[in-house]
């Protein structure tokens, strides 16, 4: 009978941290090196990724230092164009209506989505219809949606008074009063995103093993019960990911409050985005304009940063 002898412990050799670089370079196995070739197909898109995307961020960031009507040569006045902005008691007013949308749209636009797409994985019949008209308000040119509400939103020959008006009820001012205004716009920023996020939960879903249905519904459990103990704990990282982007999405709108509102009525539906463009395209103070744009970015920023540090563990779970 044969018998395996074992190396001793100090004839093997020794596994290193740091990998089997290291590891190989002691077995004396052949170093790779960069190939001059590969470099010369990444420049290209480097570059143009730089000049499009890098670029514009580096000279947003020192336009904020300086007055300018991108004309004349700029001047350098360091701190001003900030401290002018925090002065601007219009700034204090936008930036409560961007968190009162971003609330009003996370309240409306993060479930509703969810919910179409675990009706509609349900469906056995005409899923493809369903899913075709849900995408449709995505593919509409989002001038042209925001143009078609604000005939839906007209007081005097709307669609919604119309309807309204048949069970006895309206008109009501929707874009002219400010207490409907910003929900208004809400409405329909939630109708034009929601295809492309429905989308991607129902892609989502496929990955939800079909026997763990199977076993709730013959314990008996409802389609509410399935979704929360069964689809949701399944799709906690593809959750967590479209709420940060639908954060970020939404503290950047300006579509809406800019066709449909102009900021009106008495600047109840001016937002961050808006006030950005009052200040370089109507008072034409780019330095300002630049400022408000840095300091959105640093916000969001460390709105992503802490949002990703405290849904870390979870999403992991």
């Amino acid at each position: 009978m044969t018998t395996l002898h074992r190396r001793p412990a100090r004839d093997r050799p020794q596994e290193t941290p740091a990998g089997p670089v290291r590891a190989g370079r002691r077995l004396g196995l052949p170093r790779r090196r960069p190939r001059p070739a590969g470099w010369l197909f990444v420049l290209p898109m480097v570059a143009v990724f730089g000049c499009f995307a890098w670029w514009p961020i580096v000279r947003g960031a020192v336009l904020s230092f300086q007055r300018t009507n991108l004309v004349e040569a700029p001047v350098w006045v360091g701190a001003d164009n900030f401290a002018a902005l925090l002065a601007d008691p219009l700034l204090w007013i936008t930036v409560r209506n961007t968190l009162w949308f971003v609330g009003l749209a996370l309240i409306l636009g993060f479930p509703l989505p969810i919910l179409l797409a675990v009706v509609m994985s349900e469906l056995r019949r005409f899923g493809g219809l369903f899913r075709v008209l849900v995408y449709l308000p995505v593919a509409v040119p989002p001038v042209v949606a925001v143009l078609m509400w604000k005939w839906f939103y007209d007081p005097d020959h709307g669609l919604f008074n119309q309807a309204l008006a048949t069970i006895g009820l309206g008109p009501f001012l929707w874009l002219q009063d400010t207490t409907t205004a910003m929900p208004s716009l809400v409405l329909e920023a939630t109708w034009a995103a929601a295809g492309s996020t429905v989308l991607i939960y129902l892609a989502a879903l496929t990955s939800v093993p079909g026997e763990l249905y199977e076993a709730a519904e013959m314990d008996g459990a409802s389609i509410w019960r399935r979704l929360w103990h069964v689809t949701l704990p399944h799709l906690r990282g593809v959750l967590l990911i479209m709420l940060l982007l639908q954060i970020i999405g939404t503290f950047r709108v300006f579509t809406e409050p800019f066709v449909l509102t102009d900021g009106g009525p008495e600047d109840s539906t001016v937002t961050i985005l808006l006030l950005i463009y009052r200040y370089a395209f109507i008072y034409g103070d780019y330095g300002t304009a630049a400022a408000l744009g840095v300091l959105l970015a640093i916000a969001l920023g460390v709105v992503s940063a802490v949002y990703l540090r405290l849904t870390r563990k979870w999403s992991r779970a």
